[in-house]
């Protein structure tokens, strides 16, 4: 089952929109807005394209959107430009630990050049 509404709540937050934003792009109430991230409310095809063009996704993407997704070079509410990854926590500690190893051979290797030319 697709959940769009908390897709569409999951992309408006990377993209830093806040919730009222979104509804005073599709004017209708703060409200209303959080009703359908909710999905208390049914959404047709019409405001479904609304939404994805305010987020500036395909609808393809806001449909299938999943947490691995990535953003580049999107424009958040404030015109920065960003790249967002979402990892697991599973993911994050495995980078982190390579990126650990890599810097201690770094520092190895830099202490054999040292003592080499010495």
């Amino acid at each position: 089952m697709i959940e769009i509404g908390s897709n569409i709540r999951k992309i408006r937050e990377l993209k830093g929109f806040p919730q009222d934003f979104m509804a005073n792009q599709l004017k209708i109430s703060q409200r209303q807005y959080s009703r359908i991230e909710k999905e208390e409310t049914k959404l047709d095809l019409d405001k479904l394209n609304a939404i994805s063009e305010i987020l500036e996704v395909t609808l393809e993407q806001l449909l299938g959107f999943n947490e691995k997704f990535i953003f580049n070079n999107c424009q958040t509410a404030f015109g920065n430009n960003k790249n967002y990854y979402a990892y697991s926590e599973n993911e994050k500690t495995l980078y982190e630990n390579r990126i650990k190893h890599l810097e201690d051979e770094v520092l190895f290797l830099r202490g054999e050049i040292n003592k080499k030319y010495k």
